[in-house]
């Protein structure tokens, strides 16, 4: 089964769950939960679609719980909707989270403190994708290529943007030369495509449909995805020591006959400090006892694993989410644990 059809069944199923528990628990107080995610062309929505359809399923009958995943335009908006209320979850990139824990960047003396995780899910890795012709060595530095050149830099008030002007600044790759476009992950793909744009940041778990549908649109030879060295690496390290060394397989992307030698940050799953613990506590519970579900969502979640879920996390964790995690014996350290 196609991944998008494996999204609309899921969509299908989280539809017809609704339904049924409007015809069957009408009379009930029924508890709704909302998961902000991104645009539908990264990582971030399939994989909310899938916790929510799960959770429902698993939790609607019994507990009366019920979870929604919207699109976004990535982690700002993310971050900024959990401020407001208007969503109860949300996905975040590490270096959001971060700079939103912290009050760093952006969020420069307004550190967001009604945030806790819930925890670790798979890494983001960065995916700058250019024309062939940009790519004359193949290496991040070909960025300088697209100087009075339009590139896709991500949403405006995108995770993906910051990302990439973090570490674009790093490398002294002067942004601001290029005529940006702050598109999403299908529009920046689509004018790739449509030679509107010569190149797009598209961060995300591989295989990203976004980037997909360039190598099977463009062909292999047309395009490259940008690699980074280590140098590239320890340089953009002394900014936000949050990136690892990640290799994309070949074969990852229809034509790709080599490794890609890229970067990553994780990504996590946050939720408001007011929310009840007992929600916490079980949405945790349900995805970590259905991993195999959300394998067939994405396989970027195949990186998911109890071992890993407090691995790297920016802030202290909901109570509901420690409950969990001190039941499977993980032990948590004090710098996670909320006041």
């Amino acid at each position: 089964m196609s991944k998008i059809s494996l999204l609309k069944k899921l969509l299908v199923t989280s539809a017809i769950t609704a339904s049924m528990l409007t015809s069957v628990q009408a009379a009930k107080k029924e508890q709704k939960y909302v998961i902000a995610t991104a645009s539908t062309g990264g990582t971030y929505y399939p994989v909310g679609v899938g916790i929510a359809t799960i959770a429902s399923l698993k939790l609607a009958k019994k507990e009366k719980m019920t979870f929604s995943a919207i699109t976004s335009a990535g982690s700002g908006e993310n971050v900024d909707m959990l401020e407001k209320g208007e969503v109860d979850f949300a996905i975040l990139q590490g270096l959001f989270g971060s700079m939103a824990w912290q009050g760093k960047a952006k969020y420069e003396g307004k550190p967001k403190k009604n945030l806790r995780s819930v925890s670790m899910l798979w890494q983001n890795v960065e995916q700058f994708t250019v024309k062939s012709d940009v790519a004359k060595t193949g290496n991040i530095m070909d960025l300088k290529n697209l100087y009075g050149e339009r590139f896709s830099i991500g949403g405006r008030s995108s995770g993906s943007r910051v990302s990439a002007e973090t570490i674009l600044s790093a490398l002294s790759i002067d942004y601001s030369k290029m005529n940006v476009q702050y598109l999403g992950y299908t529009p920046s793909s689509t004018a790739l495509q449509d030679g509107k744009v010569k190149g797009m940041n598209t961060p995300s778990g591989p295989p990203t449909s976004a980037v997909t549908n360039v190598f099977a649109s463009m062909g292999a030879k047309n395009i490259k995805v940008l690699d980074f060295n280590a140098d590239n690496l320890k340089t953009i390290q002394k900014s936000y020591p949050v990136w690892t060394p990640f290799t994309i397989k070949a074969g990852t992307y229809p034509g790709q006959t080599t490794d890609i030698k890229t970067i990553a940050q994780p990504n996590l799953l946050v939720v408001t400090k007011d929310t009840p613990d007992r929600t916490v506590y079980l949405l945790t519970k349900t995805v970590y006892e259905n991993l195999p579900f959300l394998n067939t969502v994405h396989k970027a979640t195949k990186a998911m694993s109890i071992q890993k879920a407090i691995a790297g996390l920016p802030m202290p964790l909901h109570p509901g989410a420690v409950k969990y995690y001190k039941e499977q014996g993980i032990k948590i350290p004090a710098r996670l644990m909320a006041n």
